[in-house]
Order: structure tokens, then sequence, then C-alpha cells
């Protein structure tokens, strides 16, 4: 049985002593396992069998000592270190294959020295501790997130507002003020605070149909078009200080001034809570006060008379006539015997009184830019209302009165002037009223077009509830163009 095993030679195995008696198939002195002193065949250098036994060796002897497979004290494997023992895991003393001076190291660094890097000052890992940072110390102490004191590469100022982040930030983040709430007044419990907002109820179309039909539980809001119109009124309502002059001009008659005069002093009166005044500034016989309801026979003439015992608003009001939309009129010269022209100075003195108790002077002039009130009327103008029919002869007259206006002195008027279209007959005709609006959109301020409109055709008193809806829109449009000049500082 011995001849079939395989021996190893680079394995240990103790030869068992034989013992008295032993049993049959245990091995006994001079057997298949040779005692101590004996030799096999293939002896070597002391007593060996198949097995080294202890003083002996195998066949590969190592100096110093015995050793198999696995290093016993004293020396070690095929590699012998020098210093002391050591196998596949460091022990205390040296180390492995790499020497770290300066007390022992491992895979993980341990208190003194660090790993294959080495940091200044105290010990390092892969972490920053407190002393020194990682590979690119800093002063103070460094990290991924700055902490107090100094900070990263760039060091912080010493006084710098610090800012907090309210959170789950990390308290070294630049830490924020929470803001402080203003105090609480008595504003905080007014009206527009405490009432809650509802939707403006529909003022036209069938937004309103519907909700006069539900009673009010159907409410769709307002449409555009009540948008629109409130906006102009906005505009219409701004604040205005002192008194503001308009002067309604045109060269040519028919074209619609007067009416214009009239319409455009309702709308202000009708929307404002303040006074507007209009005055016939005609040195002939002029129409408007044939636009509003007659209540006076008194002129112009008569309050230029009687201006030394005015001193009071309701002392004018015995002169003027009032419409229905609160517009007074105060009527020119209606005598053709009267041989005394209504002069620039009779002007003057006249809008010298009314600013006193109006807020807005309408001033509806003659045909003729040469007539003697023409220039105190331009001189004391805030704002000009140039009026134009849809015609070419209408066009070229406004036209020439604007060439007129600035070759004598006249160009900021032009500048702050609105231009208006009126349209005195049904259609246009073949008149391109675009391609006009474009010619006075560049001389003017402004150009609003007036439709046609069969309750101004009359002629008679005006009444702002027998316009037409895109009459009043236009008309809208037109009062609020002229109030965006006005001054509110």
């Amino acid at each position: 049985m011995n001849e079939n095993r395989n021996v190893d030679p680079r394995t240990v195995y103790l030869d068992p002593l034989p013992v008295e008696g032993s049993p049959a198939g245990f091995p006994t002195a001079g057997g298949a396992y040779p005692a101590a002193g004996q030799a096999d065949p293939q002896q070597v250098a002391g007593t060996s069998g198949a097995y080294p036994v202890a003083g002996q060796n195998g066949p590969n002897q190592a100096g110093g000592g015995a050793s198999g497979a696995y290093p016993v004290a004293g020396q070690s494997g095929p590699h012998p270190v020098g210093g002391g023992p050591s196998g596949a895991y460091p022990v205390a003393g040296q180390s492995g294959p790499y020497q770290v001076g300066g007390g022992p190291s491992g895979a993980y660094p341990v208190a003194g020295q660090s790993g294959p890097y080495q940091v200044g000052g105290g010990a390092s890992g892969a972490y920053p501790v407190a002393g020194q940072s990682g590979s690119h110390p800093v002063a103070g102490q460094s990290g991924p997130y700055a902490v107090g004191g100094q900070s990263g590469p760039h060091p912080a100022q010493q006084h710098q507002h610090q800012q907090s982040y309210p959170g789950g930030f990390p308290n070294n983040f630049p830490q924020s003020v929470q803001p402080q709430r203003p105090p609480t007044t008595a504003h905080d419990v007014s009206s527009q605070q405490l009432i809650k907002k509802s939707k403006r109820p529909p003022q036209s179309g069938w937004r309103k149909a519907v909700h006069s039909i539900t009673g009010g539980l159907v409410n769709l809001g307002e449409s555009p078009a009540d948008l629109r119109r409130r906006e102009l009124i906005s505009r219409i309502n701004q604040p205005l200080r002192g008194c503001y002059k308009i002067a309604m001009l045109s060269l040519k008659g028919g074209v619609g001034k007067t009416t214009t005069t009239t319409t455009l002093g309702s709308t202000f009166s009708s929307l404002r809570g303040d006074r507007v005044i209009a005055v016939d500034a005609n040195p002939d016989r002029g129409t408007l006060a044939l636009k509003v309801p007659r209540e006076t026979t008194a002129t112009v003439r008569h309050l230029i008379r009687d201006a030394s015992r005015i001193t009071k608003y309701s002392d004018v009001r015995a002169y003027t006539s009032q419409s229905p939309s609160r517009l007074e009129v105060l009527a020119s010269e209606q005598d053709p015997a009267a041989s005394e022209a209504f002069s620039d100075q009779d002007y003057l003195r006249t809008v010298g009184l009314l600013e006193l108790f109006y807020n807005i002077v309408l001033t509806d002039c003659g045909t003729g830019l040469m007539h003697s009130a023409m220039r105190g009327v331009l001189d004391q103008a805030n704002s000009l209302v140039l009026v134009s029919s849809g015609s070419v002869d209408g066009a070229q007259t406004s036209a020439a009165t604007l060439d007129w206006l600035e070759a004598h002195g006249y160009r900021d008027l032009v500048a702050r002037s609105v231009a208006v279209i009126n349209s005195v007959r049904p259609g246009s005709g073949k008149v391109d009223l675009d391609k006009l609006s474009a010619h006075f959109a560049q001389r003017c301020r402004a150009v609003v077009r007036i439709p046609f409109d069969a309750h101004l055709e009359e002629g008679a008193e005006i009444e702002l509830d027998k316009l037409a809806p895109d009459t009043r829109l236009a008309l809208l449009e037109l009062a609020a163009t002229v109030a965006d000049d006005f001054p509110n500082h």
C-alpha cells in the first residue's frame, strides 16, 4: 500500500510513534512507516522517509530551521524578510512589501503617520478632520462644505455678512435673514382688503342678456368691448390740475367742428366730476348755443361787461346754458347789428375769468385764421383739435391749416394736436381714409375717426344717449386721447 501512495514533498507529515500491541493494520516498527533512525531506499541527508520528521527536512532544505508549506516561528518561507518574521499579513514592528517610516502602517492609516500621501500638521484620511485638510491644505478648516472661520481655497472676509437658508441644508451654508413683515396698520382693514372681489356684471351683448335672464345667477363677466370702454373711461377721468384749454379749429365750414366741440365737451362733462364749459369764440354769429337747451339769452359780451361783479361760480352760471350731460355753453353775440367784433383781448378777459371756476374750457373758433380773436385763442390753448371731413377738399384745407400754424410759430401746438376725421355723410365714397389718417398721423399726436351718425346730422340739440354705439365709442377714444395730455403734476 505504501508503494501506491503519492507523497507531496512540500507537505510535512509527522511519523506516529509505534505503539506496542497495536491492532492489526497499524504500522509497527520497521513497517510501512519507517521509525526514527531508519531510512528507506530514497533516504536523504538525515533520517527521513516519505514524510519528513522533526530534525531533518524533505527534499528542499531551508537553512536555519525546519520549514514546510506554512512558515513556522523563526525563519520564514522562500523569501525571508529581515528584521522579524512576516507572513501574508503584516505584524507589529515591520510591515509588508512597502515600508512606511515612522511607525506601522497598513491599508488604512493609523494615528501618527498617514497613507501614501502625507499631510503635514496632523493625520488625515479620505475626509478632512479638524486641523488640516485634504491634498490642498488651507488656512483654518476646509472640506466640501465651508465651516466657520476660514473656508475653501479663498479665505472669506472677516466681517462678511452671513446668510442662512431654511430647510435641510448644512449649517455651514450662507445663512439668509428672514424678511421682516411690515407693521400692520389701519389700511389693512380697509374695504378693499376685507371685501371679496366679484366679477363685474356685463354691460352689453349676449353676456348681459344671460345675466338678466338668470337674474344675476350666471355672471360671465365683462366682454372685451366692456373692458375697452372701462379703460377709456379711466383715462378720461385721470386727475387734472388747473384749467386745461382746448382749441377746436377748422378752416372749412360744414365739416362738423361745432358738433365735435359739443360732443367732446359732453363726453368730458358726463364722465368727469369737475366743470366743463364750451365758449363760442366765433366773431360772427356762431351756432354753438343751438346744440344745447337754451337757458339764458346772455352772451359772452354780457359776461365781459359784468366781469367786475362776478366773484363765485353761481355768478358765472347765470350767463351759461347747460345740457343734460352737464356741459355748459357760453354763447357768442347773436345780434347781427352789433358792430364791435370779438377781439383777442375780449377772449383773454373771458378765459381769465372762466379758468377760475372751470377745469376744462373748449373754444369753438371761427373758420378763419386771421380773425381778431384767433391769436388770443392759439396763445392760450394747451391742446389743438383739428377737425376735417373725409372729402378731398376738407383734407387739403386741414393740411394747409397745419402748414400755416407751423409757419407762424405754433409748431409745438401742432405736435400736441389731435386730428379728427369726421364723416359728415354715410360712406366715404372713393376717398381712402386710411391714407388720409396716415398723413395726419405723421404730423399730429394722434388721429381719431368719428363715423357718420344720423342724430348728429340733424343739427339740433345733441343728446349722447341718442348716438349710435360706434359713435359713442369713437367719442370716448377722442376724449381719452385728449386727456392723455392732461398735466397731472
